[in-house]
């Protein structure tokens, strides 16, 4: 068998880690660039990846009370107006319609024309035009709570784009919804937050800390911003979900209001929460190694690929058939509440050519049946989370034993994410400790330094703002449990308790 390939992914984490990454996508062939700069096409496997992240995420939503609905795409300027602090935040990242068609010149090139009344504005997030239509559908306070959740792409003009990560143009989804009061909403805000650390965990076995952001972070718009942060490999963090306690200032400027118990008119106390493709980006980056994309079996579009080997053709048709076979009884067994999903890869290909492709695509198990094994009633099989490190078995046992092998591959990919983790969160207690931690000369590895650090801050902004133009480091969030009292590390003034501080993506 073909052994393994100098560099399966060149460079490697360690050499560069950033172009380490734009490899394993292009390796898995996840996704690609298109012609229209910042915009990407995701391909079958990264599409496969995100359908199982789609799907369980929407029978968590809904049963939790929520409904899927559908929003328009184009909303008119004079909406994001309505609210001043959300048109400041998303004012520079708007794609915007001024016209209706195009018709050709006196020289046969198409010019834009019929210019718009009112100029639309590509869905950046649609807090504006969701209002304008849940202030017709809530009247009483019999109408609440709406619980409503979309699926949608979303268009934010990105200068520095980076597949599934920062692009233009992104697939995700997008909770809104409707209290009767501030305790009501709140409460919504905490769960959405719960069940997107939950599946983060649960699913894409990342580990997460949930936390608000501070003022500066928060959503445009918003009272407060609760948030999922994930410490990917290079020691940066990626906000994974964040979900919006709004207040009533939606509600006031989209005219939500309801008549309450008592028969007073009141202005309605709103959410919003969301996720997106950025958490195949955070998967790639928790799990992936220098073979390549790793993925967690529960996201997994195939679970087992198996794998003939037929390397004289009279034994083809015999190790064709025991494969076959050998699908269906893994594809009999249940894995995570579904059935094993198994692909059967019969190409024309060389063996070791065909093995590595599926490493380099991160399945969790790959099996090579051979006429030998055939022979010896064995499989060869490899667990990617162990690398490409591959064993014998006997079939039956494999096929016994599949299904707990998956769910040892899952447990041993979040306790992995977690140990490193941990191993690269610091309690410090001085600025000075603070800014050689996150100075790459200090450190002994300079493309790879820092961590999350955990500090004492007294909530002034102005320390919030030197640690991003010093450090290029930013307040992740602010723990749900931030510990005990202490003192600033800046300002030498009391501290209510610990942020998380990182850089990030």
């Amino acid at each position: 068998m073909m052994g393994k390939p100098r560099n399966a992914i060149s460079p490697t984490r360690e050499e560069n880690y950033p172009e380490w990454y734009q490899q394993v996508v292009k390796s898995a062939d996840l996704a690609e660039n298109t012609p229209v700069r910042g915009c990407m096409v995701i391909k079958p496997w990264g599409y496969g990846v995100w359908e199982n992240i789609r799907d369980a995420l929407d029978e968590m939503f809904k049963s939790t009370g929520h409904k899927n609905a559908y929003f328009p795409l184009f909303i008119p300027k004079s909406f994001l107006q309505r609210e001043a602090e959300h048109v400041d935040g998303f004012a520079k990242e708007c794609a915007v319609v001024t016209h209706s068609r195009l018709e050709a010149d006196e020289n046969g090139i198409l010019q834009p024309a019929g210019e718009l009344e009112e100029p639309l504005i590509v869905r950046p997030t649609s807090e504006t035009i969701i209002g304008e239509l849940f202030a017709r559908w809530v009247q009483s306070y019999r109408d609440l709570p709406l619980l409503i959740n979309q699926w949608a792409n979303v268009v934010r003009w990105e200068m520095r784009p980076r597949l599934f990560l920062r692009t233009a143009e992104f697939l995700w989804q997008e909770g809104h919804t409707v209290h009767a009061s501030a305790e009501e909403a709140i409460e919504e805000t905490r769960l959405m937050l719960h069940t997107y650390a939950t599946f983060a965990e649960d699913w894409l076995a990342m580990p997460v800390l949930r936390g608000e952001k501070t003022e500066a972070e928060r959503f445009p718009g918003a009272e407060s911003t609760l948030c999922i942060e994930a410490m990917m490999q290079d020691r940066k963090a990626l906000q994974a979900g964040t979900s919006h306690f709004l207040g009533q200032n939606f509600s006031k400027a989209c005219g939500i209001k309801f008549q309450g118990i008592e028969g007073k008119e009141e202005f309605g106390w709103t959410t919003s929460w969301g996720v997106s493709t950025r958490l195949i980006g955070g998967m790639i980056m928790t799990h992936s190694d220098d073979d390549g994309l790793v993925v967690p079996p529960k996201v997994a579009p195939t679970h087992v690929a198996v794998l003939p080997v037929t390397p004289k053709e009279e034994s083809r048709r015999k190790v064709l058939e025991a494969c076959d076979k050998l699908s269906e009884r893994l594809g009999s067994a249940d894995f995570a509440g579904n059935p094993i999903r198994v692909e059967l890869d019969d190409r024309d290909l060389r063996g070791g050519e065909k093995y590595w492709q599926w490493v380099k695509k991160g399945v969790p198990l790959t099996v090579e049946v051979g006429p030998r094994d055939l022979e010896n009633g064995t499989v060869f099989f490899g667990r990617r989370d162990q690398g490409s490190q591959r064993e014998s078995m006997g079939l039956d046992e494999f096929v016994e034993a599949s299904p707990g092998i998956l769910e040892e591959m899952q447990k041993n990919l979040f306790d992995r994410a977690l140990a490193f983790r941990e191993a690269n969160t610091l309690e410090i207690d001085s600025k000075e400790e603070l800014y050689s931690y996150f100075t790459p000369e200090n450190a002994s590895k300079p493309e790879i330094h820092g961590g999350f650090a955990l500090v004492h801050w007294d909530r002034d902004p102005k320390w919030e703002e030197a640690l991003k133009n010093d450090l290029k480091v930013s307040v992740r969030c602010i723990p749900e449990e931030p510990g005990e009292e202490g003192t600033c590390i800046f300002s030498g003034e009391k501290s209510p308790g610990r942020v998380v501080l990182a850089k990030s993506y």
